[in-house]
């Protein structure tokens, strides 16, 4: 403790102790190996820093949550993005890309998680689906806001490269779903009307995806629960099977995924950590991103699926700092 302490003071930063953060991570050490790589690291000496996900504010008062991931905007001589190289050179792989992930604003790492589902080859369409359908419509505009502001591109028209089709008018609407239907009452005459629309478009010979896109993306939450209720009550099958039996293709799968999340999106959330516990990076994405929002709810539901908290999986399924970082994400055991 002493060793790599005495070489941030030699560094020219003054430890001044240790945070709660912005996305609650706390770990009680990083490494030796990184203590020593970041005390090489030439830095102003007002600085907020995350490390291995062990945030340390070095001179500089409590900030808000929102400052502690820009350090910019609390007056601080230099930019987040001027801390990201330094921080590649003291760390890789996935605590790399999990750190950067932590330096970005909410808006940047959804507009960064939406790049990463269209580079490379060919389009990674569920992670596409997985964050467009889990985020607010003010959520999904600040994300293109900084979309284009990170990569100097318009999200939509990456959309329209990368989708086709039924499958584009499926991703825009969702991109720019804005929710009509009233919030303040019950609107009876909507639901039913919203019902035998789409039970009409799946009755024909000809399939109509449109009264789906534009129901499903166009009503909150709360409104849809009750359509999709009484749909399956009218056509004696659950809302999936229809989908599945109906469309095909990314079509399919959008349609899936938004009648899958509606109910419950810290669900939905759990099965997919479940399913993808493995993949190291969907699983720093959703726990990232949800670790202000409802990432409690998404360990209750972990738990309720799996029988299992998801804090103990993590334990399981990772080692070293990696663990240790998605374990102070996580926070603490579900008992």
């Amino acid at each position: 403790m002493q060793s790599w302490t005495t070489e941030l003071r030699d560094s020219g930063c003054v430890l001044i102790r240790e945070l709660e953060l912005w996305h609650h991570v706390t770990l009680s050490l990083p490494s030796w190996k990184l203590c020593r790589s970041l005390c090489k690291i030439p830095l102003p000496k007002p600085v907020l820093m995350r490390c291995g996900g062990v945030h340390w504010a070095l001179c500089d008062p409590s900030p808000t949550s929102t400052q502690r991931r820009t350090p910019a905007t609390f007056k601080l001589p230099w930019r987040a993005k001027e801390l990201c190289p330094a921080l590649k050179k003291a760390v890789s792989g996935g605590l790399e890309q999990l750190m950067l992930g932590l330096m970005m604003t909410p808006s940047q790492f959804d507009a960064h998680r939406l790049r990463q589902t269209m580079e490379g080859i060919g389009t990674d369409e569920e992670s596409l689906l997985a964050v467009l359908c889990t985020k607010s419509p003010q959520q999904l505009k600040d994300a293109t806001i900084a979309y284009k502001q990170e990569f100097g591109r318009y999200l939509e028209n990456d959309l329209i490269s990368e989708t086709s089709k039924d499958f584009t008018k499926l991703v825009l609407a969702i991109l720019k779903k804005e929710e009509l239907n009233s919030k303040e009452m019950v609107d009876y005459q909507l639901i039913d009307q919203d019902v035998k629309a789409l039970n009409d478009a799946v009755n024909g010979k000809k399939k109509d995806p449109a009264p789906w896109i534009q129901v499903l993306t166009m009503r909150d939450s709360n409104h849809l629960n009750r359509v999709l209720s009484r749909l399956e009550d009218l056509r004696g099958e659950t809302v999936d099977k229809t989908v599945q039996s109906h469309f095909s293709g990314d079509l399919r799968l959008g349609f899936r995924t938004l009648v899958v999340s509606i109910p419950s999106i810290p669900l939905f959330l759990a099965q997919r950590l479940h399913s993808n516990i493995k993949k190291g990076s969907l699983v720093q994405g959703i726990l990232i991103s949800h670790s202000e929002e409802d990432l409690l709810c998404v360990r209750i539901e972990y738990r309720r699926l799996t029988n299992t908290s998801l804090y103990s999986t993590l334990q399981k399924e990772y080692k070293g700092e990696m663990q240790q970082a998605l374990l102070a994400l996580c926070r603490s055991e579900d008992l």
